[in-house]
């Protein structure tokens, strides 16, 4: 692990790097799954999913019967734990329901704002070395408490055709209308284009590798909008003193075993934490089944002491971590002063992991520093804003004039003339 002390703030940027490729190297290979699945559809999934996953499908759709067969196969205690996050995160997100906003600009003049769902969003679930039960709740949950009319998840399937059990029993908790067996850049094509057995989405969501990111954000060029762009996951810490160094050593594995291009970085105001952190990592590593994946990610991780909680913060705002830690005696402080953060976890009691699984947030969340500009998913996510206006004889008499007035100044003469012709027909009493 690297270890780095006092950094200048010129230095920063190099330092907070993260190792993952750019669009534009992987952008080719995108483009041309994308437009082989275009031009082909069907038959390019075929030869696609035996490329990539190594198993040829003749139909994609998980039947019926697979999904009675994998209620059987998940345990009991297994379900037991995804109901109970089921119902924690079920909760969170119904709470975000807002009601119709109503207001009188003006005397005659209503206008109000009330969200409408989605009606066909497409849900990308990773499996792999890791098949991502749970982020079929994260995106499902709220997806079907939104109202969304059609949702269609797709997640690789495995040597066999087959999909993680978990991840057909999270789906037929959550009321999944379409579980596709179709993963990686393919899948993200299919949801933009659609093919001969499968309607495009109007939106797509989830987490995924570099390819699955760059696909999802080149997928916008297509007429079809993201959730945001979510790729290999990364956590920054800030911790002092009171902090406990175990703990931190395991909230950084947790994230270093999701892959190689995660990112894992300590920031302390407590210098000697750095190498007690060291050695709790090294040690709980060999403990780990995915230790060699999460071995590669914390080659690429950080150590940094920096001199006070003022310039902590100002380096994980600069940042923008999708998961931020706080196990600082000035925890209030970075409550109050963090600007850039998909989801935060404070206290020392408080594993990035809960709001992974349990606690009710979203683990859907902003990466690569997207936290700057972008939210995690939640209930709004899954729905659109419409604007509503109604203007009575008596509103428009009070607002026309201005229109008429701003309308000639940008010379938009139709503008005006629409205005005019019905003021006009109020004076001759019409």
């Amino acid at each position: 692990m690297k270890k780095i002390y006092n950094p200048a703030q010129e230095e920063w940027s190099e330092i907070l790097k993260r190792p993952t490729k750019t669009v534009w190297e992987i952008e080719d290979l995108v483009n041309n799954v994308f437009e082989d699945v275009q031009n082909r559809g069907d038959n390019a999934l075929v030869e696609l999913t035996e490329k990539f996953d190594g198993v040829k499908l003749d139909n994609f759709y998980v039947t019926p019967e697979e999904i009675i067969e994998a209620l059987d196969l998940v345990s009991l205690e297994l379900k037991e734990a995804i109901l109970i996050a089921h119902s924690n995160i079920k909760k969170f997100h119904t709470a975000q329901k807002t009601e119709r906003l109503y207001v009188t600009t003006s005397e005659g003049v209503q206008c109000w704002s009330e969200k409408r769902p989605i009606q066909r969003v497409g849900l990308y679930v990773p499996g792999g070395t890791a098949p991502l039960f749970s982020t079929v709740l994260m995106l499902a949950v709220p997806a079907k408490i939104a109202g969304c009319k059609e949702i269609v998840l797709c997640t690789p399937p495995d040597e066999k055709g087959k999909i993680n059990p978990a991840i057909l029993f999270a789906a037929h908790l959550c009321g999944v209308t379409k579980i596709v067996k179709l993963g990686g850049i393919q899948a993200i094509a299919t949801m933009t284009f659609g093919t001969e057995s499968m309607r495009r989405v109007y939106k797509i969501f989830g987490p995924g590798n570099q390819f699955v990111t760059v696909a999802k954000q080149l997928a916008t060029r297509h007429g079809v909008s993201i959730d945001m762009p979510a790729g290999p996951s990364e956590v920054l810490v800030v911790a002092d003193e009171t902090a406990n160094p175990a703990f931190i050593a395991s909230d950084l594995l947790s994230q270093a075993e999701h892959g190689g291009d995660s990112q894992t970085i300590l920031v302390s105001t407590y210098r000697p934490l750095l190498e007690q952190v060291e050695k709790e990592v090294e040690k709980q590593l060999l403990d780990l089944p995915r230790k060699e994946i999460a071995a590669q990610a914390i080659d690429n991780s950080k150590l940094i002491y920096v001199e006070s909680d003022e310039i902590a913060l100002a380096l994980t705002n600069e940042y923008g971590p999708e998961h931020f830690i706080v196990c600082s005696a000035s925890e209030n402080f970075f409550v109050e002063g963090i600007e850039n953060a998909g989801s935060t976890f404070l206290g020392n009691y408080t594993p990035e992991s809960a709001g992974d699984y349990v606690s009710g947030t979203n683990h859907t969340l902003p990466t690569n520093g997207f936290a700057k500009s972008y939210s995690g998913v939640n209930l709004d996510s899954f729905m659109k804003s419409m604007t509503f206006q109604k203007i009575s004889s008596k509103g428009i008499h009070n607002i026309g004039k201005y229109i008429e007035v701003m309308a000639e100044a940008e010379g938009l003469h139709g503008h005006k003339n629409a205005v005019t012709i019905r003021l006009n027909s109020l004076k001759n009493g019409q």
